[in-house]
Order: structure tokens, then sequence, then C-alpha cells
């Protein structure tokens, strides 16, 4: 089996073959052109031998001979004007168009083929997604390798600095050379039928390792749990489901995207609309614990995670709050943030774009007794208005006036930017949700009028760190974490005097003292030894508490 790339011969190389071998028959071409011109012009015989021996001197620019002296005829010399002409040319082009570049290939430093890791996570192949995951592993101390088939972008991931392993991950041979036998995991990160394979590979490489796969087309999930998959998951439909969630919130409160830490105490996301009471204040001025009782631990600023904000940041119509509080403080603060022409309405939810993404989003309104207008370019089951959603006649069409949000469901980024102009212009009090593929596009579709954005990548990076580390996380598209742990340092310490946020960025939102779960935290909690802290924070702020108060 042809294990990738780094056995076959580069595309340099069979241009430079090619090179050769027309060059070569150029100068066979031109020893017998040669040998005719001196015959017929001159009067001269010159074997075949000797004609050649000429054009090589020529090509190779070393000199003429002694048979330049013969060339007397205007003919002869118009044989040979091109011949030297054909010789520098072909001088100049392979030195470098081929040379050069051979000789850097040569020089380059070639991509790792092994890894001496043990207990870490494979993820076969790099991709945005993978990307987010090896920022997840690392920020928790969990080591990885990549098994990259491309070599220039395995050379391109060594040289940053990522632990890299070139070569086939359909390869048992390359899958061994990561050292499955002595890993914690391995992520299928490719096509869905590649991922089948790789699944495969691992499971004859390490029959005990366990295998995620990630798949693009839900209906194929019993194809790689057959092929020996112990976990399948479809970004995709997490991420149709979190829009869902999100489109849903105002409506209904059930399918809110809320996180239970203890009875009656929940973290939960809460979105700021325009024209709501806390718009345009900052956090300090909002005084938000005083009027609500809520503890803010983060905030989304136009698609940018703070946590702690700053008390001196502005609260604008595409803040999302990320709070803890019980479920009366929840409701108080979501009074707050709730737009006067918005709070009465109960309209639908607009869906454009009918894929997987949409389609779960549909499932996941129906479930929550959502109504919903679906729209997509194809005429299909499900679809109730075919059109553009770059064409403001579509939304239109679909009653965007009466819907209270709009779900952008679609493949493309440029698309789902234009997408959410037309809406906001057509409908400036309908809350856009919109999907984005890459996490270079949260902040154009932010700018764009669009309350709240996923990334595709974010969200499966995300989930799939969860899985491998068994970490709680708030939700898929949150960046922070919620555990529990231990403080010895801070015993006999209120959280004011040890200096948690400040010293650790991370938030003690409650404690479990005695088999009670405390969650009135404020500055003037006193830590015991035997409590158990919940802290809220982002990963690598975690680690940073555990090490200073562990």
């Amino acid at each position: 089996m042809v294990d990738g790339p780094a056995e076959t011969l580069s595309d340099a190389k069979r241009r430079l073959l090619l090179f050769l071998v027309g060059v070569a028959a150029l100068m066979l071409a031109y020893a017998a052109l040669y040998r005719w011109g001196m015959a017929t012009f001159e009067g001269i015989s010159v074997t075949y031998v000797d004609a050649l021996h000429v054009v090589v001197e020529t090509f190779t620019t070393t000199g003429y001979g002694e048979d330049a002296a013969q060339w007397t005829t205007d003919a002869m010399k118009l044989i040979t004007i091109p011949m030297m002409l054909s010789g520098v040319t072909a001088i100049f082009l392979t030195l470098p168009l081929f040379v050069v570049p051979l000789v850097e290939e040569a020089l380059r430093t070639a991509p790792p083929t092994a890894t001496a890791r043990t207990d870490h996570v494979i993820i076969c192949s790099f991709t945005s997604r993978g990307d987010t995951l090896v920022e997840e592993l690392e920020s928790r101390g969990v080591p990885y390798v990549v098994v990259e088939s491309d070599r220039e972008t395995a050379q391109r991931l060594d040289a940053e600095a990522y632990e890299v392993v070139h070569g086939n991950p359909e390869s048992v041979d390359t899958l061994e050379a990561a050292n499955a036998g002595e890993a914690m995991a391995l992520v299928a990160d490719a096509d869905d039928e590649t991922n089948a394979s790789i699944i495969l590979s691992a499971k004859q490489a390490a029959p005990d390792l366990r295998v995620i796969s990630l798949i693009e087309d839900a209906t194929l999930s019993d194809y790689h749990r057959y092929a020996g998959a112990d976990q399948v998951v479809s970004p995709r439909r997490i991420l149709g489901e979190s829009l869902a969630r999100k489109a849903a919130s105002p409506i209904a409160a059930d399918i809110d995207d809320a996180v239970e830490i203890g009875d009656d105490f929940e973290v939960a996301e809460v979105l700021v609309q325009r024209g709501s009471a806390l718009e345009g204040d900052t956090i300090a001025e909002s005084d938000i614990g005083r009027r609500t009782g809520v503890n803010i631990i983060g905030a989304w600023f136009r698609g940018e995670f703070v946590t702690p904000p700053d008390p001196e940041a502005v609260v604008d119509e595409h803040t999302t709050l990320l709070v803890t509080g019980r479920e009366e403080q929840l409701e108080r603060l979501k009074e707050l943030t709730r737009s006067e022409t918005r709070r009465f309405r109960r309209g639908k939810v607009v869906v454009a774009g009918y894929g997987e993404v949409g389609t779960t989003a549909v499932d996941a309104l129906v479930s929550g007794n959502v109504p919903s207008v679906v729209l997509d370019r194809e005429d299909k089951p499900g679809v109730d208005v075919v059109g553009d959603a770059t064409n403001k006649q579509s939304f239109l069409s679909a009653d965007i006036d009466d819907a209270q949000s709009v779900i952008l469901a679609l493949d493309n980024d440029t698309t789902a930017i234009f997408a959410t102009l037309v809406v906001k212009q057509l409908a400036p009090e309908t809350e856009v949700i919109a999907r984005a593929n890459d996490a270079e596009s949260i902040t154009k579709l932010y700018r764009a009028g669009a309350e709240y954005v996923l990334a595709l990548s974010t969200v499966s990076g995300r989930i799939l760190a969860s899985n491998l580390t068994e970490e709680e996380v708030i939700a898929p598209q949150s960046q922070v974490e919620i555990v529990r742990t231990t403080a010895p340092q801070l015993a006999g310490q209120s959280l004011a005097e040890a200096d948690v946020r400040a010293r650790t960025n991370c938030t003690v939102i409650a404690a479990e003292r005695d088999g009670e779960l405390l969650t009135e935290i404020g500055p003037d909690f006193v830590v015991r030894s035997n409590d158990v802290l919940v802290v809220a924070g982002t990963d690598e702020d975690i680690n940073r508490f555990n090490v200073l108060c562990g």
C-alpha cells in the first residue's frame, strides 16, 4: 500500500524528468541537423557522434571545438545560432526552476515519522476542528500527536512546534509509529469514508484504544460504530441543537441553555437584546448583582469572551452574559436583558438553510413546541419557502416581520454575512443567530448585526476535549469550565483576603460544605479546609487556580 506523498515522485521531480527528456531529444535532433548541414553547406562529412559532441559543447557553454572555424557559409551559421540560444535557455531554466528547488527540498528538515509520547491523544488529521482541540488539550496539559499525510502541512506543523507524525493515518504502521498502543484515545477527523478506514486501522494497531469519530453525515454513524468507533460525534447536529436553543430560549424557557450545579442553582448564558434596560450601561453601572442576585463570571463582547469581565466594559445588544444564580434570580436578569419591543413577541423562528445543521435545528424547535418556517434554495420535503437567503424577497415570503428570530444555518460564511445584512435591513428587531464554519468569520457576523454566532470548529473542538478529558463544560461553544476542587491553601482566608479572582481570573461560584451546597458566595466567604469549591474559569485559569490554591 502506498502510505503517502513521501513515497511517490514529487511534482518538481516529475517536471525535471520531463525537462531532461525534452532537452536530450532536442540535442539528438540538433546533432542530426548539424551533421546534415555540414555535409550540405560545407561539404564536410561528420560522424553522428562528432556532431553530438559539438551540440553538447554548445548546450553546456563549454566551447564549440575546432569545428567553429569550418562554418564558412551563412546557412551553417544560421543553423548554429538557434542551437546556441537553445543551450543557454536550457541552462537558465534548469537552475531556478529545478536545481534550486530540489536543493532546498533536500536541505529542508523532514517532518517526524514517529513519536515516543504516551498517554496522548492521536488526532487524524489536522483540520480547523483539530486546531481547536489541540488548544483545548494543551490548556488541560493533555499530550497529543497529530498524524498528517500531507508532507508540507506536516513540515509546517513541526516548524510551529506542534507534535506531529508524518504518514498515512489509514496505515497501521503509521498509527503504530504514533504509539497508538500507549495512547489514551484517537480522534478520526477526516471525511466520513476515510474515518471508517482510520477506525479499522486503529483497532488493528491497538484493540483497546478508545476511538472517537467525527462524521458529517449523521446517517453513517452506525457504520462507524460497526467499524469499531467507541463514540461517534456529529458536530453539525450539536451545532444545530445549540442554535435552536438560543433561538427558542426567549420563547420556551424549558429548553434554555443552562447547566445545573445544584438544586435550583444554575450556570446560564443570557443574551442582552437591543432596547433592553441594560443596553449602554457598563458592567459596573448595570449593578446586576444587587438588582438580580446573580454572579457574572464571564461575558461575550461581539464574539470575544472575557472572564472576568472588566467593570468598565459596555454592555450592548451583542453582549452575552455568563452568570450563576438560582432560577428566580436568572428570571430577574432575563427581564432586564429583554427588549421592551420584543418582550411579548412570540413569533416563529425562520431557519435559513436546510442541511444537516438546519434540519437538526428544526427538529429541536419542534421538540420545544416552537413554530418555524424553513427557507432553502432547494425545493425538498420540509422546506416552506424556496429562495436565496441573500435575496430580501425570500425573507419577505417567510414573513420575516413576524419572526422572533432567524437561524442562519448556511454552509458558506460569506453568504451568512450577507444574509445577516439583509435580515437586519428588513427587520431590525428580529434576532439573528448564525452559524459560522470558521472562527475568523465570527467577528464579521457580529459586525453585520448578528446577536449570537456559533463556530462549527469551536463547538467541535470543545465537545471533543470535554469527551476526552471528562471535564464538565457549560456549553459546547463556551470557553469556561466548571470544576469541583479543594483549595487547602485558602483555608482560613476569605475570598477577598486571598484575592482569588485577581490572582487566578477564576470565580468561586459555590461551595460544598458538610453535604450542603452553599451558593451565597461573596468576598467575605471564608474557606474551610474540608470545603469543596465549585470554580468557574477558562482551562488555563483553572490550572492556575489549582497551582496557587490547591
